[in-house]
């Protein structure tokens, strides 16, 4: 199967799938050279299974603020300052890390539901409501917009000042956990008037709004996340 942006043709399972199985390598990068050819090598893999599929690179950055806080932490905290074992450590976590937040990026709240509801059989009720919170967590981007465009047509826009901006922000966060409580019960209310409660009071088996099938995309996806899992190991043999 061609991988060139394979992403968007994979399932959540084996998505989360292959971001944990990642981790699997990641004690086995000891020096610098060989954890520096793994990271980019797994950098050039994520490359081509993303493909032309738009990933926003911005998605990026507390990843790469974490590696180099790690980076910077180890080095200073080491009794020597040597650099090559803090970079290590940084690319240790870069491995599963920055492949983790890209997988996690084409998962979409409904097909999570169908493949935890039909292929790993987890009860109907948890899944509903984690497909809901999925779903509620994916607009907040929208209203946080939202809520900071009406206050700028309100004429409550921050000024300049640390302060101003500080206050501003800590009253978006409280709009938006009035808004989130008050759909919060809005929609188990629409949830129970719709029938989602009826398997469990009537016996009958849950029906799921799409097939959740595993298809090749993902069986390819876990072959390549096991062998970058083992991509450390393999150095040891060469040098």
């Amino acid at each position: 199967m061609n991988p060139w942006g394979l992403l968007a043709r994979c399932g959540p399972l084996s998505l989360v799938g292959a971001s944990f199985v990642l981790i699997a390598g990641v004690p086995f990068m000891d020096g610098i050279r060989e954890a520096a050819v793994c990271a980019g090598l797994c950098a050039l893999t994520v490359a081509v299974v993303v493909g032309r599929t738009g990933f926003p690179l911005w998605r990026l950055f507390p990843a790469a603020l974490a590696v180099v806080s790690i980076i910077w932490s180890n080095w200073l905290l080491s009794a020597e300052h040597a650099l090559a074992p803090a970079v290590v450590a940084g690319l240790r976590v870069a491995y599963f890390v920055v492949p983790g937040i890209v997988f996690a990026s084409y998962l979409d709240p409904f097909t999570v539901g169908d493949h935890l509801g039909q292929r790993l059989r987890m009860p109907p009720r948890p899944v509903l409501a984690c497909v809901a919170a999925l779903q509620r967590f994916d607009d907040l981007g929208t209203e946080w917009a939202d809520a900071e465009r009406v206050r700028r047509v309100r004429g409550l826009a921050p000024g300049r000042s640390l302060a101003a901006r500080i206050r501003h922000y800590i009253a978006l966060v409280f709009a938006l956990f009035v808004e989130a409580i008050r759909k919060a019960g809005r929609m188990t209310i629409a949830m129970e008037a719709r029938g989602y409660s009826a398997p469990v009071l009537t016996g009958r088996p849950r029906t799921w709004a799409e097939p959740a099938p595993w298809t090749a995309a993902d069986s390819t996806l876990m072959a390549i996340a096991v062998v970058l899992a083992l991509a450390p190991v393999g150095p040891g043999l060469f040098w």
